[in-house]
């Protein structure tokens, strides 16, 4: 994502020696998004992603790294980690931890039709489904959703007094509806938990990879599929298009059919989703990071998208 950490062409050459992917031909930052630092790598033999994580540690992230391998192998279209010589993906550079991932097919759509949110929908239920199986190789609780609902909490409490006195009405009460929303009878399993426009690619009219799995964790699938919704199915005054919810669920449940629990939670669902990325990027803009290439996220779109669902529930 953005460029927080720079890596030069010779510190990059060096750290590539052991790998068998050619010789280096060109090194480009990426300057979408917030979180991690991005590169795009370019050898004599194909191109790849290179990752430098700003926030986790080198011990955090094989959960990561081979959740990205298994749902590969299982045949869901995503990132697959490179290893070196040795079969060792995970390494340092500049004092970050890194890994290199494969560069798939497509980009990123910015206007989704009918068409891509079914899709994305599809493709999202295969990847709870593959999950499932990788899920039991891992203590759930290890993994539980590092942006869930004490963390809503608690950066609730950091952004308030920075807030307008209609904000903190509306995010007091929507920390008072979430801690009474029940999820205990949802289902739950791997999770993407960030499955935004720009980390899905289409190829055509088909998902080429889902990407950016750094947020991935254990938690309500319906959630996820929240998630989904508050971005690939709003109209631009953040009203939810009732075609493209529907071409979405329609498609997901064509794979994972909802459990009455799920109909019935829904709107709930839709509710704190739009709370956590208000949350985040109103956390963003107040204690901002330092970058060379950083696009902090406007909070008001995702604050607009809370109201929006707080009337619907």
């Amino acid at each position: 994502m953005s460029v927080f950490t720079s890596v030069s062409i010779q510190q990059l050459q060096a750290w590539l020696q052991d790998y068998p992917i050619g010789e280096l031909v060109d090194l480009k930052g990426i300057s979408s998004g917030i979180t991690n630092t991005n590169y795009f790598v370019t050898t004599t033999q194909s191109k790849y992603v290179l990752t430098l994580f700003e926030h986790n540690t080198i011990d955090e992230l094989p959960y990561f790294i081979d959740l990205m391998h298994h749902l590969s192998t299982h045949g869901v279209p995503c990132p697959d980690p490179i290893s070196n010589n040795a079969g060792v993906n995970l390494h340092m550079l500049n004092g970050k931890p890194a890994v290199l991932i494969s560069c798939l097919n497509g980009r990123d759509i910015t206007t989704p039709s009918h068409v891509h949110c079914a899709e994305v929908g599809r493709v999202l239920a295969q990847m709870h489904q593959a999950g499932q199986s990788f899920a039991s190789r891992y203590s759930a609780q290890a993994h539980q959703n590092p942006r869930g609902a004490d963390w809503r909490n608690q950066t609730a409490q950091k952004v308030m007094a920075h807030l307008s006195a209609d904000d903190q009405r509306l995010l007091t009460e929507t920390l008072e509806f979430q801690a009474g929303l029940d999820t205990s009878a949802l289902p739950k399993g791997i999770i993407h938990a960030d499955l935004f426009r720009d980390n899905v690619l289409f190829d055509g009219d088909k998902v080429g990879g889902l990407i950016d799995f750094y947020y991935a964790c254990h938690d309500v699938l319906a959630y996820d599929l929240a998630i989904v919704a508050n971005d690939w199915c709003v109209k631009e005054d953040g009203h939810l298009d009732t075609d493209k919810v529907d071409a979405l669920l329609k498609a997901y449940q064509e794979v994972r059919p909802f459990e009455q629990a799920e109909h019935v939670a829904w709107n709930g669902l839709l509710r704190i989703a739009a709370l956590r990325f208000w949350l985040s990027r109103l956390y963003d803009q107040i204690y901002p990071q330092a970058g060379e290439l950083t696009h902090a996220k406007d909070p008001n779109h995702f604050k607009n998208i809370l109201k929006l669902r707080t009337a619907q529930s």
